[in-house]
């Protein structure tokens, strides 16, 4: 039996010497020493297949979606032989455990690993480790894979990644200058950290705005995974960060979460400590907001860590640090592939506990609420139903009757009336403790010192009343509502104007060439009553269309959008459809600033809001040309969110301001805000605070971080008053909640129009320290300033921030084609 078992050892080693052979290192394939050039995305792909084809019976490769510039989107699963084999069945017992299959689970002794590397594009070091963790896994480390499945993601974000390798490589020396100042460690705007829209793909992954993101959840969901690390860089100075995660946690994360994360931090130190590298722990990136890597992953019941590798995309290939060191990429990319070893190696050796914990994350029983109840816009609910079905989060709709619970208008306890169109979303499913983080009125916070906003609740994001129960709330079978009905002939047609589906309603007529009205006051007519907004669409306006009925007809079909027929232009209660309070929209030409100065994501939630949302074309201007642009061509020109200071010198403000002059709308969003306030001619004015530094200065150095917590706002939701009747705020009522992201304060304006404004500081969600709240009372939220034929408008608040702050696009939308809409049509 013993000379047996030999001769068996050393046909097994035969066979990994020979898989290990036949696997080509990332360096042999390549054709340079790994780390010593950037790879392309499309040869870490190469490689990838490469792999998966010399060890087919260890790896499986698929392409699970496509970039929004064609590039591949691939997952790796590695294991063992018999694993690959049964990869189905342990994806489904796995399920099963988690109670999204139906079903007993069996042999849950397997734990699932995904890793995931590149999601900012421009910190690259972590796609070279994806090849080399590949490479060690499948030869020096395959022991590791008879208890786990890896599944590898090597690059999230492929445009990112090649925006910014494709730069370095063009713009390097030979050999590489490790010289700060150096032209290589210069990243020009907008930089590689985003995705083609100039989205950060880290906080994306709540909200599922970006393709990358949509086409990923798509897999995540079907393996839901016990661990998942998020591969990062940091700023040269810093070394490697890696688990247990900083304060604070979310309330719901698991005592086993956290122990476990000790244990995998205690696992990586151990190799750290044995070569000398500098790390550090519980610093910094914290477990709470729920868009990111490691969070919405931890919220899905797995271990979810961000690993920070000290580099960025200023360190190129190689960078000399303030202190002194020398850091390579090569350095980079070695100690991301030791802490994904690590990851792999203590998953192994606890499977079976991480298997029996990661099942006791989906008893959601202790659970305060158990059922969240919104009533609203049809349109935004059906919007809402969009994003659950992108987590596959259960959903049903109300019961007619009465429920009670926290009220999340009025911020206390209260009833409201629910139909069949109410939708219910509980928590007694598998994922409800994810429900009751995105849906809870405001998240338990135990620290201050957050890494990104503090409040997001759903509810306020998508304008829907609320109410969240502590009793379970009857229910049944979603109701599907009726199909909008084929139009006949009649005078002429309206829509009501209450949501983003009525504005792409909109932009689609305009760019069939239809000529539509809105309404500035409310009408009555064929027995319906019509608010500010209403949308008109009469046959007489529209007679250069032929086949004007058919034409309407299928656009309303397609957007399955409500349009009420009207029979005559005499109205039941005034203005008739031919007063001058019913005007034409103007079919209005849109630009955008872009470059030095802009902020690269509110340029990017702009872009992506008109080209994917809106379905309106917009033309994007550098910066760097508008002294040479014809603004004359343009109605409306955007300025995003950024930090300006001489980019928009005195002949540049000049030019706007003789645009605005004749005819033309500034939208400035946040930031942009500066570049007006108190400046000649402007009514805008900035309200610094006074209480932002103490004036005798005495607090003390360890405490100085923690007390300027009080002056800042880290995204809470307050309720603003405004002003509906104002053609920015049609389709709001006098009410909005608004998701204020810093402590930025504007006094309320003396000419012009105040649309919302905060007349009280009380926070619905979120934190606001308590210096910020006192300079916030009777400040403008969102503002129009008339100049000569044009005007100003104000955004304070960025109601388009990573573009989940549903109910803020259409102020956006008003601005453009309703606000001092007897501004110039070219």
């Amino acid at each position: 039996m013993r000379k047996f078992l030999l001769a068996m050892l050393v046909v097994m080693s035969s066979l990994n010497l020979i898989t290990a052979q036949k696997i080509q290192s990332p360096s042999t394939f390549l054709g340079y020493d790994i780390g010593t050039q950037f790879s392309r995305h499309h040869q870490v792909v190469d490689y990838f297949q490469s792999v998966a084809k010399a060890a087919p019976s260890n790896v499986k490769l698929d392409q699970y979606g496509t970039t929004n510039e064609r590039r591949d989107l691939v997952l790796a699963y590695i294991s063992s032989e018999e694993n690959i084999k049964n990869l189905e069945t342990i994806r489904e017992n796995n399920l099963k455990n988690t109670g999204l299959l139906e079903g007993e689970a069996t042999n849950t002794d397997v734990a699932i690993v995904w890793l995931s590397y590149n999601v900012h594009g421009n910190e690259a070091s972590s796609s070279e480790a994806a090849m080399l963790t590949l490479y060690k896994l499948l030869t020096e480390r395959k022991d590791l894979l008879e208890n786990t499945v890896v599944i590898l993601d090597p690059d999230i974000n492929p445009d990112g990644r090649d925006r910014y390798v494709n730069w370095y490589n063009e713009t390097a020396s030979t050999p590489y200058d490790i010289d700060q100042q150096a032209s290589e460690h210069k990243e020009p705007w907008p930089g590689g950290r985003p995705n083609h829209y100039l989205f950060d793909l880290n906080r994306d992954w709540a909200w599922a705005t970006q393709v990358e993101t949509q086409q990923r959840l798509k897999v995540y969901n079907k393996w839901m995974p016990h661990i998942h690390v998020d591969f990062h860089e940091q700023g040269p100075n810093e070394p490697y960060y890696f688990a247990p995660a900083a304060e604070p946690f979310h309330e719901i994360i698991s005592d086993w979460q956290r122990d476990f994360q000790t244990q995998i931090g205690q696992n990586h130190a151990k190799y750290f400590d044995a070569e000398g590298w500098l790390f550090f722990t519980r610093e910094r990136f914290d477990l709470f907001y729920p868009s990111y890597g490691d969070t919405y992953p931890t919220y899905m019941g797995a271990i979810g860590m961000t690993y920070e590798q000290g580099g960025h995309g200023m360190s190129g290939l190689g960078i000399l640090n303030d202190e002194g060191h020398k850091l390579t990429l090569v350095e980079r990319l070695t100690h991301h592939t030791v802490t994904g070893l690590s990851t792999v190696e203590i998953a192994s050796k606890n499977a079976k506990q991480i298997n029996t914990e990661f099942a006791k994350f989906f008893d959601n029983s202790d659970l305060k609420y158990k059922s969240y109840v919104l009533n609203g816009n049809v349109d935004k609910l059906n919007s809402l139903k969009n994003l659950l079905n992108k987590h596959e989060i259960k959903f049903e709709n109300a019961n007619s009757g009465k429920v009670s619970g926290y009220n999340y208008t009025t911020g206390k306890q209260g009833n409201m009336s629910v139909d069949n169109n109410s939708l219910v979303i509980h928590t007694n499913q598998p994922k409800g403790k994810m429900v009751k983080v995105l849906f809870e009125p405001n998240a338990k916070l135990n620290d201050s010192l957050t890494y990104d906003i503090t409040a997001w609740s759903v509810p306020y994001a998508f304008g829907l009343d609320a109410i969240a129960s502590t009793s379970k709330i009857s229910s049944s079978k979603t109701y599907e509502g009726k199909m909008p009905t084929v139009l006949s002939k009649a005078y002429g047609y309206v829509s009501k104007w209450n949501s983003l589906k009525d504005a792409q309603f909109l932009a689609d007529l305009l760019k069939h060439n239809f000529k539509v009205r809105f309404t500035e006051k409310p009408f009555s007519s064929n027995g319906e009553s019509f608010d500010r907004g209403s949308l008109i669409i009469t046959k007489g306006d529209n007679k250069h269309i032929n086949d004007f009925l058919e034409t309407l007809n299928q656009i309303k079909q397609k957007h399955k959008q409500e349009l009420y027929q009207i029979n005559s232009g005499f109205s039941e209660t005034t203005p008739d459809i031919g007063s001058p309070d019913i005007k034409l929209v103007n079919k209005q030409k849109v630009a955008v600033l872009s470059g030095k100065g802009t902020s690269s994501l509110s340029y990017g939630e702009i872009w992506h809001f008109f080209e994917q949302q809106l379905h309106y074309p917009l033309t994007s201007i550098n910066i760097d040309d508008l002294g040479r642009t014809n603004l004359n061509k343009y109605n409306v020109l955007i300025i995003p969110n950024g930090y300006y200071g001489s980019v928009l010198n005195e002949n540049n403000m000049k030019k706007i301001n003789d645009w605005v002059q004749a005819g033309g709308k500034v939208i400035a969003i946040d930031g942009a805000l500066r570049s007006f306030a108190g400046k000649d001619g402007f009514s805008l004015k900035y309200k610094p605070s006074d209480n932002l530094v103490s004036d005798d200065n005495l607090t003390p150095y360890a405490e100085r971080e923690r007390e300027y917590t009080n002056s800042l706002i880290t995204g809470a939701i307050f309720k603003t008053k405004v002003d509906n009747t104002h053609p920015m705020a049609f389709g709001y009522t006098k009410e909005y909640f608004t998701l204020k992201l810093g402590s930025s304060a504007y006094s309320l304006l003396d000419s012009g129009y105040n649309v919302a404004h905060l007349n009280n500081t009380k926070v619905y969600s979120g934190f606001a320290g308590k210096d910020a709240l006192a300079n916030l009372e009777n400040t403008l939220v969102f503002g129009e300033e008339p100049k000569g034929n044009g005007s100003f408008i104000y955004f304070v608040d960025n109601t388009l921030f990573r573009s989940f702050w549903e109910n803020g696009k259409l102020f956006l939308v008003n601005s453009v084609f309703f606000v001092n809409n007897n501004a110039y049509e070219l």
